[in-house]
């Protein structure tokens, strides 16, 4: 069992949204406990939840990196090579990269609520989350193909995000996680297997962020699974 597994499972209870966290520094109480909000998939597939959020990512360990996020700033840091294949690699649970001599892992892992706390993520792990770049990716596989689809997401801080290998949308500035706050040009999910992938770029405090699929007309789809595998289905 590896040590995220392990930390996982006895992680001390945390609060994921960041503006609930202000709140209650700000009026002196004591946060009420919730539990771990990462675990490892129990299943080879996972539907979209209720909102049609996708709760199930590969996520790697943060790398740091210049934690600007102006437009110019995040785009040449995502494109900047960290490890071989970055914007392609489709990595197994317990991979791992090699960027200037120091290694990272790549992790499995479900969120049990709508977005994914890499906040969280780092502090288990003991790695600083600050000034740096962290990689995500899914695959969503679609019954059908599906036409003009929208990719819509949110991210503290900034976020590039790429469906299928081309870059579909991206945001910027030391922002807040807001549903949908970032809406893709309409584009097409193909009948199986489709590639996401984001690098959020996060300069200090929290960091996460949140993505799902609208149909034509605005509505969560949800006839989706995820997995972690192409050949997954």
């Amino acid at each position: 069992m590896n040590t995220l597994r392990q930390i996982l499972r006895s992680a001390p209870a945390v609060l994921i949204a960041s503006a609930f966290f202000s709140a209650v520094a700000a009026s002196g109480e004591t946060p009420p406990a919730l539990g771990a909000t990462l675990s490892p998939p129990s299943s080879t597939t996972k539907a979209p939840d209720t909102g049609g959020f996708i709760q199930r990512w590969l996520l790697l360990e943060p790398i740091p990196a210049n934690g600007q996020v102006t437009d110019n700033a995040v785009q040449a840091t995502v494109k900047s090579d960290y490890f071989p294949n970055q914007l392609s690699v489709i990595p197994k649970d317990g991979d791992k990269v090699t960027v200037k001599n120091a290694e990272y892992a790549w992790h499995a892992l479900d969120t049990k609520y709508y977005n994914v706390n890499l906040y969280h993520f780092g502090n288990m792990l003991k790695k600083p989350t600050a000034n740096a770049i962290f990689w995500a990716v899914t695959v969503v596989n679609s019954p059908t193909e599906m036409r003009n689809v929208r990719l819509a997401i949110g991210s503290n801080s900034a976020s590039v995000w790429w469906v299928n290998g081309v870059e579909v949308t991206s945001i910027y500035g030391d922002r807040q996680t807001v549903v949908d706050d970032g809406v893709s040009r309409r584009i097409t999910l193909k009948k199986g297997p489709n590639v996401v992938r984001v690098a959020v770029v996060n300069n200090a405090g929290a960091c996460d962020f949140c993505a799902r699929f609208l149909d034509s007309e605005g509505k969560p789809i949800k006839d989706l699974t995820v997995s972690l595998s192409e050949a997954a289905n």
